[in-house]
């Protein structure tokens, strides 16, 4: 992986994602705010969307915009070998199968996005 694609910029990454989710403005034709739940795309909750039903596509939703997730590490044996997983492991499993429930990890994170989408 390059520098672009570093646990560093995925965590920058997290941090802005939840600023712009939190981010209002206000409306005067409606008079009042309006948040990201109020324009998302909702696709399993279209009638009454909250803020964790906003499909955001992003790579950091292989991790379900998690920091915890991503930070995870384990041990893994295959064979006679014994390694580290970790976040690398987990996108590389995703990125070929991003409708998995469960990667092939010892780590067992969902390929899913928060929202429950792909």
């Amino acid at each position: 992986f390059s520098g672009v694609l570093s646990e560093d910029v995925l965590r920058l990454l997290l941090e802005l994602q939840e600023q712009l989710a939190a981010t209002t403005a206000w409306v005067p034709a409606a008079g009042r705010e309006v948040k990201l739940s109020d324009v998302c795309y909702a696709p399993l909750n279209p009638t009454d969307p909250g803020l964790a039903d906003c499909c955001v596509n992003s790579v950091t939703q292989y991790f379900q915009n998690n920091g915890t997730r991503l930070a995870m590490m384990a041990t893994q044996t295959e064979g006679k070998e014994t390694g580290t997983v970790d976040w690398h492991d987990h996108l590389i499993y995703c990125v070929n199968s991003p409708l998995s429930f469960k990667d092939i990890t010892t780590l067992e994170l969902s390929c899913m996005a928060a929202y429950g989408g792909p």
